[in-house]
């Protein structure tokens, strides 16, 4: 098991204004997705005290097979990967969302520090600095406000989504972002593409945080 004491992730540049990342979604056409007005957008942000935090649509209204595709990066659009087609029913586990269309996601990380981690190592580490994995549709929320948060080699999971199957058991696939090699069924044209994918819970993958937030707050 890798050492358990956490060190720091990678400091990234702070968040644009709520303000202008709903200038963001607008421009992208997510308002329209999740059946709002670009004025509900706009007054939410400018009556939120936000500074630093993530502006975030419920997943309920913005699905990621909605927004993965709004990704881009070298100029190309991002994608789920063709064997994750349940990928909208990916929902929710462990983690108490707002119950409003728009929320802030507060103290967002990468967790560089949990590479090579297991999401099962992860879990209770993240439980234990008093923090929450980010949600599949939040970490692609993330990237198309700050698309410096994804690189090579240093991607991340996204374990506050899980998809519970018709037994009652948890799947074993845990979400994830990261860059495409353009390989396999990607195809070559995909390189460099941001990639919704999927790990295995008890796989390790040394290029592969844990992406966490501090709360969340309507």
């Amino acid at each position: 098991m890798p050492d358990t004491t956490p060190g720091p992730s990678t400091v990234l540049p702070a968040l644009p204004p709520l303000s202008a990342q709903a200038e963001r979604l607008i421009e992208l056409g997510v308002h329209e997705i999740a059946g709002l007005s670009a004025d509900e957008i706009r007054a939410f942000a400018a009556e939120t005290d936000g500074e630093g935090a993530l502006l975030a649509v419920h997943p309920d209204r913005a699905p990621a097979s909605a927004l993965a595709p709004l990704l881009r990066r070298d100029g190309k659009p991002g994608f789920v990967v063709v064997d994750m087609p349940d990928v909208d029913e990916f929902t929710p586990r462990a983690v108490a969302l707002p119950d409003a269309p728009l929320y802030v996601v507060t103290g967002v990380d990468r967790g560089d520090h949990m590479a090579n981690w297991s999401p099962d190592e992860a879990l209770p580490a993240l439980t234990k600095e008093d923090r929450t994995p980010l949600l599949l549709t939040e970490g692609i929320h993330w990237v198309l406000q700050q698309p410096d948060a994804l690189e090579r080699n240093r991607c991340f999971m996204t374990i506050g989504s899980r998809l519970r199957k018709t037994d009652g058991s948890l799947d074993a696939r845990t979400p994830a972002i990261w860059i495409s090699n353009g390989t396999g069924r990607d195809g070559r044209e995909r390189r460099n593409a941001p990639k919704v994918g999927w790990c295995w819970w008890n796989n390790r993958h040394t290029w592969l945080g844990f992406a966490s937030t501090t709360g969340r707050r309507p």
